[in-house]
């Protein structure tokens, strides 16, 4: 079963695992984009699911480009 994650125990997360700051307030679902604050300044929105499984940290600028396949 899936863990249900509480709104500090992601930003805990974040702040362990990244560069970038939550900015968000109130975390609904795992469907639900977050605002996260790169280190470079950008604001950005993204799924706690694809920031955490998908390895995107960083905002699109910052953000490596995966070669094609």
């Amino acid at each position: 079963m899936n863990k249900k994650w509480t709104i500090d125990e992601i930003r805990n997360y974040v702040s362990k695992n990244s560069e970038s700051t939550l900015l968000s307030k109130e975390y609904v679902g795992y469907s639900q984009k977050l605002l996260f604050k790169c280190s470079c300044g950008t604001n950005f929105e993204k799924t706690f699911t694809k920031f955490k499984a998908s390895n995107q940290k960083k905002c699109s600028n910052c953000q490596e480009t995966r070669p094609s396949r």
